[in-house]
């Protein structure tokens, strides 16, 4: 991690779960991170957690991925305050059940679909844009899912799939781009099995669960790669994994 100490993390989703335990990861690594997530206030909160040294390297920044308006203004933001972003982690997701086919569900819909996929998009956009503006060989993280590559017999639930296989298609098009470009950003879909967060209270039974820190530590260690080396996706299944998933 020594490349990235101080340089500029950006982390999406960052009050809790997966988010919060990277945002906290990251500060303790040496890098000074952006949360992003509606409640600052959480974000805020996780500062108790860490060595005053890793605590002042975190901040927070209002922003609803489902808004434009809002991650064009956390980035702004982050140029003015910071010069911009060199790592970009885009984890903020949700699954409001229901997310299958049943009626009165369009908000559900909604909002899972904006805040997993266009939410992502934007966030990506802007961080290439930032990377690129300044010359910088970046790294842009998304948070996919083991549900990104089948779809389970989850009740209530087929429609939340498609939303994480689109982050691995979004991460393959980025790749795609980045390379006929020569750019030497790199992109990394890292794709675990279900993770114990507010998302998988609804997915009681299909465990046994990961814990938020075993997927940050699994960004590190993509981070942890020399520029030389450009992984695709990282998948991180509990060793009881039970799913009959790919």
């Amino acid at each position: 991690m020594d490349r990235w100490v101080g340089k500029i993390a950006v982390v999406t989703g960052a009050s809790s779960g997966i988010g919060a335990a990277t945002a906290k990861e990251l500060a303790k690594a040496g890098m000074i991170v952006v949360g992003m997530a509606r409640r600052v206030q959480l974000i805020e909160a996780l500062k108790e957690d860490l060595p005053a040294e890793a605590a002042a390297r975190l901040h927070a920044i209002r922003c609803d991925v489902t808004k434009e308006s809002d991650i064009l203004a956390a980035f702004e933001i982050i140029s003015t305050k910071f010069g911009g972003v060199d790592v970009m982690v885009n984890n903020a997701g949700v699954a409001e059940l229901p997310l299958n086919l049943g009626e009165g569900n369009s908000e559900s819909l909604a909002r899972t679909y904006k805040t997993n996929v266009f939410g992502l998009l934007v966030g990506s956009r802007e961080a290439y844009q930032s990377m690129k503006a300044r010359g910088v060989d970046g790294h842009i993280i998304h948070m996919g899912s083991l549900l990104g590559r089948q779809v389970p017999d989850i009740p209530k639930s087929s429609l939340y799939s498609p939303t994480k296989f689109a982050v691995r298609a979004i991460t393959e098009a980025m790749q795609l781009e980045l390379r006929k470009e020569n750019s030497k950003i790199r992109v990394t879909c890292v794709s675990p099995s279900l993770v114990l967060t507010a998302i998988t209270e609804e997915f009681a039974g299909f465990g046994p669960f990961l814990e938020p820190i075993d997927i940050a530590q699994a960004v590190i260690h993509v981070l942890k790669c020399p520029p030389n080396v450009r992984v695709q996706e990282v998948v991180v299944r509990a060793t009881q994994d039970v799913l009959n998933l790919a």
